[in-house]
């Protein structure tokens, strides 16, 4: 019954980690450009002739923000795959990882 409970365990948090990593940051990304489209309008927006929308700021700040996030993650990912692959221990002490070498 242990090895159950251990498995059910195991498999919420892979589960978990799937959904954040594989439709979390995709999202992020998507939630970025449609943040630098704020506020311009298109077709959609109602504005006199001739008149140039333009973006607004905070999308501006937002998306840049999401961008960041986002670009952050796959570095960190790809960073702890080549620490893995050459030898060395990744760990979360905190929020910064500490990347150790093997004993």
């Amino acid at each position: 019954m242990d090895q159950l409970w251990a498995a059910l365990d195991a498999t919420w948090r892979i589960l978990l980690v799937g959904l954040v990593l594989g439709a979390g940051l995709p999202t992020l990304f998507a939630v970025g450009i449609r943040s630098l489209a704020w506020g311009v309008g298109g077709e959609a927006g109602r504005h006199e002739e001739g008149v140039q929308l333009q973006p607004h700021p905070l999308g501006r700040v937002v998306a840049y923000a999401l961008f960041a996030l986002v670009i952050l993650c796959v570095l960190v990912g790809v960073g702890y795959i080549v620490a893995h692959g050459l030898g060395w221990t990744v760990t979360f002490n905190g929020l910064l990882p500490v990347v150790t070498p093997k004993h």
